[in-house]
């Protein structure tokens, strides 16, 4: 993790310290003492394993939540990494022209270090388990993309899309009035086939060994929730067929001409895999991103005010309401296993056993049957089936602090530094055309670090100012293409970690000039770091 400016030295001290919402929730359980039984053991409080955690115990089972890092919540936490200063000139006539100096805050930048939007969520839980009660708070965002451009014209274009269907199609028909007739038909269509795939989502999914054995009524028991669903889409099950297997360049092109627009839409359907728009397949990426809904509105992505910590939070609470045990720093070493291969609970990193007629891991499929439960004990074809599970993500993460927003070509900001619509959108940038995602995913594919990364630039803290001191902000980029492993076997060291950072920054320069001018600190999470830290494998 490293400091911009001349403050480089003091943020590994700050990583490693406890994030805030951490710390409080850890305080507030040290009044439950670990038991040696429970009903249910979840190792890991990653915010599925919390949900696990609150329906249990919400239905009467006796249930503690084991988690080893000093934090709630997995890869959704809220934590402060960067400290929070101010530059300031310096008052002393003795300074050297145009010196500076810093006043510590006290209260520093605090990130949603991993995850960073909500979307996915699915709407009953909010309502089961009472999580507005309980303290969460949603941001939404209108509009919700801004894509600007580098072109030889002053300024440049940008693409600003929102709710409001008319001002889209205007954005739109700056750069094709087809595509901006067409735009409404295309949201209608996807629509359509995320109302018949969610019908999919709350169900169990088919148990294919049914299908040979058992009555016809078993049978079609086991295939009800496809068969709605392929009710559900009628005449369209071939086209949604084509989106769930095909490349999007092929969906995109069917429906649009112009590069910005596909290009950004086309960012939803790559990010966080190692695929190109060109991969077949990559059409199901994008519709899994519009499956999910934020107060109602379909599609939607929004903040977490408070960061994304603050929602695994939330559902702690909701858990620990109707009784359930929540522990950190509480790393699982071993699921214990009887001579009938059933689980009958976990060994702690200190040898303390803790039994219990139900483990559920949050943890990944690697950790859990490779590295947690005794090998001799699992079938050899199983084991090997983990193995060649492939999580590999070709995502940076760098967590950034800065002391103004930045200010755009395509749109500069105003003389007082006010935030405008377009920041409170997800920023995409290197996004002019679908061309620059495919050539950031091959460079990668080759194991080099893209040279213009694929960009998505978001600044929560323009809707949640709680999130940094004042005048400042933080800023989200979940980056791509890096690969795992870099070619020749060169490590992630702070050099390339280093680098590939600045390549980044040097990209948002182009478009925000002034930006690099602005940083105070930055984390930054290569694939690597995220496997290291959250337990991620591949990143």
């Amino acid at each position: 993790m490293e400091m911009a400016s001349g403050l480089r030295a003091g943020l590994s001290k700050s990583c490693a310290a406890h994030g805030l919402q951490g710390r409080r929730l850890a305080h507030s359980r040290t009044t439950e003492r670990l038991q040696r039984e429970y009903d249910v053991v979840v190792i890991g409080a990653g915010h599925n394993g919390l949900v696990a955690a609150a329906y249990l115990q919400q239905a009467g089972l006796r249930t503690a939540v084991l988690e080893k890092r000093h934090v709630l919540g997995g890869a959704a936490v809220t934590e402060e990494i960067v400290p929070g200063t101010l530059r300031a000139p310096c008052p002393s006539a003795c300074c050297p022209p145009n010196a500076s100096f810093t006043i510590p805050y006290s209260s520093g930048f605090k990130f949603s270090r991993a995850s960073y939007l909500l979307s996915l969520l699915r709407p009953q839980i909010y309502v089961e388990l009472e999580l507005q009660r309980h303290g969460l708070r949603v941001l939404p965002r209108d509009p919700y993309s801004f894509t600007p451009l580098l072109e030889d014209r002053s300024p440049p274009r940008s693409l600003l899309l929102g709710r409001n269907m008319a001002q889209t199609q205007r954005q739109i028909a700056q750069f094709s009035q087809k595509d901006a007739q067409a735009f409404p038909k295309y949201e209608e269509f996807m629509g359509g086939l995320v109302s018949a795939i969610s019908l999919l989502l709350d169900a169990p999914p088919a148990d294919t060994a049914a299908l040979g054995q058992g009555s016809l009524l078993q049978r079609l028991r086991a295939l009800w929730p496809l068969l709605q669903a392929g009710l559900a889409l009628g005449r369209q099950l071939p086209y949604c067929y084509e989106v769930l297997t095909a490349p999007i360049s092929k969906i995109l092109d069917h429906w649009f001409e112009s590069e910005p627009l596909k290009a950004t839409l086309a960012t939803d359907a790559v990010i966080g895999a190692m695929s190109s728009p060109h991969t077949p397949g990559s059409g199901y990426v994008l519709l899994h991103h519009i499956m999910g809904e934020l107060e109602g509105q379909s599609g939607a992505w929004g903040y977490v005010a408070g960061g994304m910590g603050a929602l695994s939070q939330a559902i702690a609470r909701a858990a620990a309401a109707h009784g359930a045990h929540i522990f950190t720093e509480q790393a699982v070493c071993r699921v214990l296993l009887g001579t009938d291969g059933r689980a009958q609970g976990v060994v702690l990193q200190d040898g303390t056993e803790v039994r219990s007629k139900v483990v559920l891991s949050n943890a990944s499929p690697q950790l859990t049957f490779l590295e947690l439960t005794p090998q001799e004990q699992l079938p050899e074809g199983f084991v090997r089936q983990i193995q060649r599970l492939d999580t590999r993500s070709p995502v940076t993460k760098i967590n950034v602090a800065v002391d103004r927003l930045p200010s755009f070509l395509a749109a500069p900001s105003t003389r007082d530094n006010q935030p405008l619509p377009h920041h409170c959108c997800s920023i995409h940038l290197n996004c002019e055309g679908m061309h620059l995602l495919h050539q950031a995913y091959t460079e990668a594919a080759h194991g080099h670090p893209s040279s213009r990364p694929m960009i998505e630039l978001c600044i929560p803290s323009v809707l949640d100012p709680g999130l940094a001191p004042p005048g400042c902000h933080v800023i989200s980029l979940f980056t791509q293409y890096t690969p795992y492993k870099l070619a020749g076997g060169q490590p992630w060291d702070e050099q390339a970690r280093n680098a590939y950072a600045d390549t980044v920054f040097n990209c948002i320069e182009d478009y925000a000039p002034g930006f690099k001018a602005s940083v105070i600190g930055r984390d930054i999470l290569t694939p690597p770091d995220l496997e290291r830290i959250f337990g991620l494998p591949g990143g």
